[in-house]
């Protein structure tokens, strides 16, 4: 009797064993398949060539100048992965013009012609678990686009083929319609071995300038917080950033004299602060605009007190048309006044936005070509026309104005109006990939845009025009179809 009772709970044992192995493979199963769920691989790309003919682009040519046409190429490989809490992505992108390489040989014919860059590559740790209430709480860290509401301040720059990119750390929040991010960044030219001197300038044999409006210098260090709250009418978010610059003294020696400018120890600091609000207080239409400050010290030192003011209006007119007329200001200084090392500086600064997308297509302000310190007035209309679902018509005119006075260079003043361009565009989306792009600008300047305080051009041509052609692809490797 006691050895069949004994027998007996030997076969339990095994029962219960089994159960439990049967329990911890199920987990293990479950745990593996919610991993295998979860974990996601993208892989996409884009090829985007553009043809240019310019004729007074960015800045206005003399009466003699030929017109230039090229291609430039944007050749972008994107590949992420989500993981059990974290996100991986990393972009490659190459930027070169067609013909700047020699056919017969695989090097580039300069080094600073090297089109090879690393656009992105962060990964993002997320901070709170599955069963967190918080919809998103993360830590983006590495080379990264940040970019907010209308990129009017803080944006990808995605016109120009190189784009915009910050080496930086963000902390993420959002959770029922609220936004709240954290940046920071710190720039260093290499590994040292002591201090923390900086030199964002480029060198001049690089054949750029960092920054736009003629900034010149990348910034040391950059902090910022950013809030935004979605209503059922629309979104309104808030601004505060600080970018610094490393401090430098000019030193001049030999003879003749040359003058070096010599960094040092210490930074000035920029602050901008300001509200973006895009509210729709009816189905047919949209208020969009925004308010900042800047004070603190530009990048040479000099006390900083300027502000940008924008609106703008779009109204649907009918199905397939809107309407969209505005007004910005930034302000800027008063051209008939010494610029001296203690006067303070009014002129604003549009920070890291995308100054293609709101003053004008040519580019000729708050880009890469600098037009004074005089701050802007742009008064706009822009139309858009849907004239089929893959084909839509855009239609801008600018009016633009200095908003400050302008020196005649004589202890007088000129008129202060610089000119009107108009903007056609046209997009059709061949497929739900490709994308063709066709533009035309044209611009009335006047002698003020030509004069020295401007873009100071002798001779110049006051009827600039450009034009181009995009085709921009974007596969997403992954998908079947």
């Amino acid at each position: 009797m006691q050895k069949i009772s004994t027998t007996i709970q030997k076969i339990k044992r095994l029962r219960e064993g089994k159960k439990s192995r049967a329990v911890l493979l199920g987990m293990a199963m479950s745990l593996f398949g919610y991993n295998a769920a979860n974990a996601q691989f993208t892989a996409s790309g884009q090829f985007r060539p553009r043809t240019e003919f310019r004729d007074g682009y960015s800045t206005l040519q003399k009466k003699d100048a030929e017109t230039a046409a090229f291609t430039s190429q944007r050749t972008r490989l994107n590949v992420g992965f989500t993981g059990y809490r974290f996100r991986f992505f990393v972009a490659v992108q190459d930027v070169r013009v067609w013909g700047q390489d020699a056919s017969t040989i695989n090097r580039t014919t300069t080094a600073e012609n090297n089109g090879i860059q690393l656009h992105e590559a962060w990964g993002e740790i997320i901070l709170n678990d599955t069963v967190s209430k918080i919809q998103n709480l993360s830590l983006k860290i590495g080379r990264q686009e940040i970019s907010y509401d209308d990129q009017k301040v803080i944006g990808g720059l995605d016109w120009l083929q190189q784009a915009r990119y910050h080496d930086a750390v963000v902390l993420k929040f959002a959770n029922k319609g609220w936004t709240a991010d954290f940046g920071a960044a710190f720039n260093q030219n290499k590994e040292l071995l002591e201090g923390t001197i900086y030199n964002g300038v480029p060198p001049v044999t690089a054949g750029y300038t960092a920054g736009t409006n003629g900034l010149g210098t990348n910034y040391k260090s950059l902090e910022y917080a950013y809030l935004a709250r979605k209503f059922y009418f629309g979104d309104i978010s808030f601004l505060f950033l600080s970018d610094n610059f490393n401090k430098y003294s000019n030193v001049t020696s030999g003879t003749p004299p040359v003058v070096t400018k010599v960094n040092e120890q210490g930074i000035w600091t920029r602050n901008t602060t300001g509200f973006y609000y895009n509210i729709n207080p009816t189905r047919k239409l949209k208020l969009e605009g925004s308010f900042y400050h800047q004070f603190g010290h530009d990048k040479n030192g000099r006390s900083l007190s300027s502000d940008l003011a924008s609106l703008t209006a779009t109204a649907q007119v009918g199905r397939k048309l809107f309407l969209a007329p505005g007004i910005d200001y930034l302000s800027g200084n008063d051209g008939t006044k010494a610029v001296t090392a203690t006067s303070t500086n009014n002129q604003f600064d549009p920070l890291y936005g995308t100054p293609h997308k709101f003053w004008g297509n040519m580019d000729y302000f708050y880009a890469s070509s600098g037009f004074g310190s005089q701050g802007l007035l742009n008064y706009f209309l822009k139309t858009k026309y849907n004239l089929k679902d893959n084909l839509t018509l855009f239609a801008d005119l600018h009016a633009f104005e200095a908003a400050n006075t302008l020196s005649d260079g004589a202890g007088g003043t000129q008129n202060s109006y610089l000119g009107t361009e108009l903007d056609l565009k046209m997009s059709y989306n061949f497929t739900k990939m490709v994308n063709i792009e066709a533009g035309y600008s044209y611009m009335k300047a006047t002698n003020s845009m030509a004069s020295a305080q401007v873009k100071n051009v002798v001779n110049a041509n006051l009827s600039p025009q450009w034009a181009y052609v995009m085709v921009n692809i974007k596969p997403n490797f992954l998908n079947k179809k």
